[in-house]
């Protein structure tokens, strides 16, 4: 029987909390260079092309290797198949860079600004696309380890039931919404990223859900 890809009705309050709470609402705004941050997800490639195209940066690196999440699925490696994508959507080669060794967030960081370093670019403002549940993190662990450029956030436009049902899998959804919403406070206290507010109700919401189960990113 495939994985259901429809949320409990019982469980929609906490994870929507979760889903707004990492979504950190930019409004698309140019930058030097967009960065498709490497996963499973290839509409983050999406996302980076019609941005491309929408003019709001002339460069792209695309950034990843490989995990165990996505090995079956991305085989030559996450980057590379971003960037064969992003040639199917008329992305011109010359626009594409890519980072095929980062094995996290913050690799995909260090190792994008050091490959732009030897291709003579030091950019002041960077557009990280993502997963949507990524954004927070990734904004936060970039402004830790590239203090000195600006930082706007972008995923491919879904309501969370779309999204849902793009993935297939409602608990893989879950619990990476619960994953990475340990990582915000985990990985400020291990210094790794900046701290960010974490209000209440997303306390709450995250609580709820590892009391129902949804355990398996979360970092011991």
């Amino acid at each position: 029987m495939p994985p259901d890809a429809s949320l409990p009705t019982m469980l929609r309050s906490p994870v929507d909390v979760l889903w707004n709470y990492h979504d950190m609402h930019h409004d698309p705004h140019p930058t030097d260079v967009g960065v498709g941050l490497g996963s499973h997800d290839l509409s983050v490639a999406t996302c980076t092309a019609t941005l491309y195209h929408q003019g709001l940066f002339p460069q792209i690196v695309f950034t990843g290797a490989n995990a165990p999440t996505t090995i079956s699925t991305f085989p030559r490696g996450e980057a590379v198949h971003y960037r064969e994508h992003a040639l199917s959507l008329n992305v011109p080669d010359s626009a594409i860079l890519t980072e095929t060794t980062a094995r996290n967030t913050g690799e995909n960081i260090t190792r994008t600004r050091d490959l732009l370093t030897t291709h003579g670019m030091t950019p002041s403002s960077v557009t990280l696309i993502s997963r949507p549940y990524q954004q927070r993190r990734a904004y936060a662990t970039c402004r830790r380890l590239w203090p000195d450029v600006t930082v706007r956030c972008a995923s491919q436009p879904a309501t969370l039931d779309d999204y849902v049902a793009s993935i297939g899998n409602t608990d893989r959804v879950i619990s990476m919404l619960v994953g990475d919403t340990q990582r915000i406070w985990l990985y400020a206290e291990r210094g790794h990223a900046i701290p960010q507010p974490v209000p209440d109700d997303v306390h709450n919401a995250y609580r709820e859900l590892v009391a129902a189960g949804y355990t398996s990113r979360l970092i011991a």
